[in-house]
């Protein structure tokens, strides 16, 4: 009788359990296979992530942020998934990463907005090292691109930190991107004056080997001002010569029209004193 008894409850035992464990082991070998295969993928994913990144010339930091930063995201949505798979309550797991999420985000939502305007920067390259920009009220030459800030060094040499959110955002002024400029010289001459001399020697200040020949220089009348005529010289050069050819016309400029009897004005008032005895 004992012996019937212990085969019964064996019988009963493996009723129970074998299809328990028939379900759940297949369950956990879908969700060790599912996590393996998953595992595999996510870092061949995120590698070519950052080969993308690389022949976009992103910034090394970025390149290595990024990836990695999308190689977490993912495998954590990977873990709750295989949780999920094997009978794992995640809806709670889900919300409270959520929660942490939202609280964190604002918390640091001004530093978030200056990460996410350092990525936008890096990728889409609006300037670069080297360049000499106009932003944000500063103008400076931009000696490195973090992921949070930007530092600029101005003309008398200050550093400037401006933060990449508020730069990704305004109206930047690259003088650098475009490989030539066009340099607008304007000086007054006496109403007087020969315009037609006075364009000829500003034409004859731009036979210069710094000089484009194309666009080809030329001088117009640009204004009839209170106490002067306008003459322009409007000529291209490379961008990297603007400076130098600006400030040799501002020097050279006088002298040649003053040779050539051109007189440039300066603004006059006449003042009239009326005496109290005489307006009587």
């Amino acid at each position: 009788m004992d012996l019937n008894a212990e085969v019964d409850n064996l019988v009963k035992v493996s009723q129970t359990w074998v299809p328990m464990i028939m379900e759940y082991g297949s369950r956990v070998l879908l969700a060790v296979i599912t996590l393996a295969v998953g595992w595999w993928l996510i870092n061949k994913v995120t590698r070519k992530l950052g080969a993308l990144l690389a022949l976009r010339n992103a910034d090394l930091a970025l390149q290595g942020f990024i990836s990695t930063l999308a190689n977490i995201i993912l495998k954590i949505l990977l873990i709750v998934s295989v949780a999920s798979m094997i009978g794992v309550e995640t809806t709670s797991f889900v919300a409270a990463i959520g929660a942490a999420g939202l609280a964190i985000g604002l918390a640091l939502q001004g530093s978030l907005a200056n990460f996410a305007g350092g990525v936008l920067i890096l990728l889409f390259r609006p300037f670069r090292i080297g360049d000499w920009i106009e932003a944000q009220g500063v103008a400076g030459t931009v000696d490195s691109i973090q992921i949070f800030h930007t530092v600029l060094r101005t003309g008398d040499n200050k550093t400037v930190i401006v933060p990449n959110g508020n730069l990704s955002n305004g109206i930047i002024t690259n003088t650098n991107r475009q490989p030539t400029r066009k340099v607008v010289f304007d000086v007054g001459v006496d109403y007087q004056a020969d315009l037609q001399k006075a364009r000829e020697v500003l034409l004859e200040l731009a036979k210069d080997e710094r000089v484009l020949a194309d666009p080809a220089p030329e001088a117009v009348i640009s204004t009839l001002g209170d106490s002067s005529i306008t003459v322009s010289l409007r000529i291209w050069v490379k961008t990297a010569d603007y400076w130098s050819v600006m400030f040799m016309l501002n020097e050279l400029a006088r002298d040649r029209l003053k040779d050539a009897g051109i007189d440039i004005p300066f603004p006059q008032r006449v003042i009239r004193v009326v005496q109290e005895g005489a307006a009587q």
